[in-house]
């Protein structure tokens, strides 16, 4: 065992030391080789699972580690695929590993009988903050499966790249789905670390069943840390700009309007063929990770956010719905620019309410002011990392 912790250590402070001297848990290997050692072990990661230049499953690999399968999340293993996009279960080309899809139609949960197969389970998935992003829900999916299961659940955290604000509507249960899945806020300023220990001390899981966690903390990090990522998360967010406008601009995707998927700026330019007074414009086209976008092969007028607002507006801002209210009033098309999956993203019915009526964005933000500071003092318990 003494040789493997070498290795381990090896492998960490060998490969890593990238993104301002934040350590994940992934790097803190010495801290969970001893729950594996001799355990049947399945890895729940993608892309962004890694140890500096190596990937965690090619490391746990090198380390005898007897990894049994690899399950992963919307995007895929590789985390090319488009979002919801059906993905096959396979085999890993370079360790023979069976991959299990958790997109392959089924209900986001390993079967039981792989289940049985296994003794520990860890969890290593780059989350983006915002509850819509579906990490979050894979995670507590998993929490139940673990838990129904008796299987050890270990959570690798990973900072939170939008960790140092709380904005938006606690989610109205109603609206509950694969984007929106736990009472929390739209952007919930926590880990999914964090998170884990809020669904298992809130009794969020079904019956209030309890599943058996251990969360590998990040070093030097706080809620404070301006946190790049080193790999993108998924396909349609390439960059940090297009992350900070993420909880912003994402409510397009229950509209006719393109949020620049096919571009190469997703999520950081907004329009529509038929918008008008508008030079900037844009044409969506068939990419991978964006087969089929909204809007494909016609060109769009309406706006660029891929330079300006800056960053720092862009995070003081929060959650900016004038974006949205922008598009709605320039179509002119009433209850036709919104679809049902409206609510399941922004997780309340009164939105869409206001933005009909003519309320600002700022009016509507007031709404859910009393949300923020309640799930604030809710969270608290459960912050693994100071917020300063």
């Amino acid at each position: 065992m003494k040789k493997i912790l070498m290795l381990a250590l090896f492998v960490v402070f060998g490969l890593s030391a990238y993104a301002q001297n934040v350590k994940t848990g992934a790097e803190s290997m010495n801290e969970y080789l001893p729950l594996l050692k001799g355990k049947k072990v399945a890895v729940l990661t993608n892309q962004t699972g890694i140890i500096g230049k190596s990937h965690l499953v090619d490391s746990l690999v090198s380390l005898k580690v007897n990894i049994v399968a690899i399950l992963s999340p919307e995007h895929g293993f590789r985390g090319d695929a488009d979002a919801g996009e059906h993905v096959s279960s396979s085999v890993d080309e370079k360790t023979g590993i069976p991959i299990k899809s958790l997109y392959d139609g089924n209900t986001g949960k390993p079967s039981a009988d792989l289940m049985k197969q296994i003794d520990v389970l860890v969890f290593d998935l780059q989350d983006v903050g915002v509850r819509f992003y579906t990490y979050l829900t894979t995670m507590a999916k998993m929490m139940e499966a673990c838990a129904e299961n008796k299987v050890k659940m270990i959570v690798l955290d990973r900072p939170n790249p939008i960790g140092f604000y709380v904005d938006g509507p606690i989610l109205d249960m109603n609206f509950r789905s694969a984007v929106g899945w736990l009472p929390i806020p739209t952007v919930h300023g926590m880990t999914l670390g964090e998170l884990a220990g809020m669904i298992n001390g809130e009794k969020w899981l079904p019956n209030g069943i309890q599943c058996d966690v251990t969360v590998i903390k990040c070093k030097n990090y706080t809620h404070a840390t301006m946190y790049e990522l080193p790999v993108k998360p998924s396909p349609n967010l390439p960059n940090m700009r297009s992350i900070y406008l993420y909880p912003s601009t994402c409510y397009f995707e229950a509209t006719p309007v393109s949020l620049g998927r096919g571009t190469d700026a997703p999520f950081q330019v907004y329009g529509h063929p038929n918008m008008k007074g508008y030079d900037f414009k844009f044409t969506p086209r068939s990419v991978p990770g964006a087969k089929f976008p909204p809007q494909l092969n016609n060109e769009c007028y309406g706006v660029d956010l891929s330079k300006e607002p800056s960053i720092e507006e862009i995070n003081k801002a929060g959650i900016n719905l004038e974006y949205v209210i922008d598009a709605y009033t320039n179509l002119n098309l009433d209850d036709h620019f919104f679809r049902p999956f409206f609510e399941r993203l922004i997780g309340r019915d009164y939105v869409r309410k206001m933005i009909k009526d003519g309320k600002s964005a700022a009016e509507i933000k007031a709404m859910w002011a009393d949300d923020v500071e309640k799930f604030k003092k809710q969270r608290k318990p459960y912050l693994l990392y100071p917020e300063n």
